[in-house]
């Protein structure tokens, strides 16, 4: 980067002080200089560079760390403080593609909630049961996303006090030494109270259990403040289907604190063509009708052969990111091409 930038060795050194010294001030040069080139780049082959030294930068150091070091960098939630109305999350969840059964699991808990609303204004008993989910599934099938929608209906029916949304991994909640990881933890529920804690690939926290002390140590902090905070916090694990049981089996009483369970299938390949179509559409691209029939033949491939780590969304994502490489190569050649020209995707631009 520092070399297709031609900036002599800027990140280069910010990346030494931070595994080297722990440098929040390196941390943050990273982050604004992230921000910059986001902002004003242009080379689509800088801006993958770029993203890839972010999630480079956000797997070492953390969600909640970085979020805190660099409050005004690239956080992936900028519009927590929004307000949101039911209707409208409703629409959002409505316009995800495919996820039949996930969307009614989720219209199922909003009608739930929303009646026990009404049964406790007309004095009668109401339900309290705890709030707590575990999405399971393949990467890429849109947990993450769902979450955050999920985080905001709770929010619009009052049942979260603020909204927010903290997403953390292993990373975030396990400290280096004996005794520090609780308090760690502790940290980031304090941060997370009054909304929505999602732990991505929770089964990370228990995977070496027989030698992981601290791992038993995490999960134990955790499990008692899925019970202490159940009236305002929401915590949504998540990770693959497998390793996900083992996960629940690490710890006595841990499945009991979470009543639903949601497992969100891998996408068709029409579905993932159709997530490809409209990234295209969202992004001023017009697919040709050859270039959609050779996508749409690639796509059928890769879901007939698919492993237990196919990508699903993030599949597309990486197919849509060459594509508009493949286009950017071709068109540097033209002289002044046009609007239409700048829109629109050939067979040839579809090598993936």
């Amino acid at each position: 980067l520092d070399s297709q930038m031609n900036i002599d060795g800027v990140f280069y050194n910010y990346s030494v002080d931070v595994v080297k010294n722990n440098n929040e001030n390196a941390i943050l040069g990273i982050c604004k200089k992230i921000s910059s080139i986001v902002a004003n780049n242009k080379s689509q082959e800088t801006l993958q560079l770029t993203m890839l030294l972010k999630n480079k930068l956000l797997s070492y150091c953390g969600y909640v760390r970085l979020k805190e070091v660099c409050s005004g960098g690239f956080s992936p939630a900028k519009d927590e403080d929004k307000t949101y109305t039911l209707a409208e999350l409703q629409q959002e969840l409505d316009g995800l593609v495919g996820l039949t059964f996930v969307k009614n699991k989720v219209n199922d808990l909003i009608a739930f909630q929303k009646i026990q609303q009404l049964r406790k204004a007309q004095g009668l008993a109401s339900s309290k049961s705890t709030m707590h989910m575990a999405f399971t599934g393949n990467p890429g099938t849109g947990k993450t996303t769902v979450a955050r929608i999920v985080g905001r209906m709770y929010k619009s029916l009052g049942l979260l006090s603020k909204g927010q949304f903290i997403e953390v991994s292993r990373t975030d909640l396990i400290a280096g030494y004996q005794g520090q990881t609780a308090l760690k933890v502790k940290k980031v529920i304090e941060r997370a109270k009054g909304g929505v804690l999602f732990v991505d690939e929770a089964y990370s926290i228990t995977e070496n259990e027989h030698s992981d002390s601290y791992g038993r140590e995490c999960l134990t902090e955790l499990t008692k403040a899925l019970e202490d905070y159940r009236n305002d916090l929401v915590v949504i694990v998540a990770g693959y289907t497998e390793p996900m049981k083992i996960f629940f089996e690490s710890n006595p009483g841990l499945k009991s604190r979470f009543n639903t369970f949601i497992e969100f299938p891998d996408y068709t390949a029409f579905e993932l063509m159709e997530i490809l179509y409209n990234m295209c559409l969202k992004n001023d691209y017009m697919l040709t009708p050859t270039a959609k029939e050779k996508l749409q033949d690639i796509l059928i491939a890769k879901v007939a052969y698919k492993n237990d780590e196919f990508a699903n969304g993030r599949l597309v994502r990486n197919i849509y990111d060459d594509i508009i490489m493949n286009q950017a190569r071709r068109l540097i050649n033209v002289d002044n091409p046009t609007k239409g020209e700048l829109m629109q995707i050939l067979d040839e631009d579809v090598s993936y």
